[in-house]
């Protein structure tokens, strides 16, 4: 069954939601700022993220699956499935694993494209 929207909800199931590569790695976008302007809600697999912050949106993060390093400004924490990370505007962060680490990260407002910057 495809999306269905209606006034005042939206139901997608993961098999409908497209996976397109990202800074973090491969995330597969069940609710993005085209859908509406509220919040995000991705899960995304990531081995090695691009170190960015965002301006405007807040995320955070949920650990699925796999253990690895997340970098919070100049901070680095272990992460492992269960622990959720809160992350504010203008905090730049990665994360990294060998293994790779299945997160959901939800965002709020959603994260626009523009909204996405990477530190020197």
């Amino acid at each position: 069954m495809p999306t269905t929207t209606s006034a005042g909800y939206l139901v997608r199931r993961l098999a409908e939601a497209p996976t397109v590569p990202c800074p973090c790695g491969q995330s597969t976008r069940l609710l993005t700022q085209a859908d509406v302007p509220a919040c995000n809600f991705h899960i995304t697999f990531i081995q090695d993220s691009v170190k960015h912050y965002h301006k405007e949106c807040t995320e955070v993060y949920y650990i699925l699956q796999g253990r690895g390093k997340m970098e919070l400004h100049d901070d680095v924490i272990d992460v492992e499935p269960g622990m959720l990370v809160y992350i504010e505007p203008h905090t730049p962060h990665r994360l990294w694993s060998e293994e790779g680490v299945r997160t959901i990260i939800f965002g709020t407002p959603a994260m626009k494209p523009e909204d996405e910057y990477f530190p020197t």
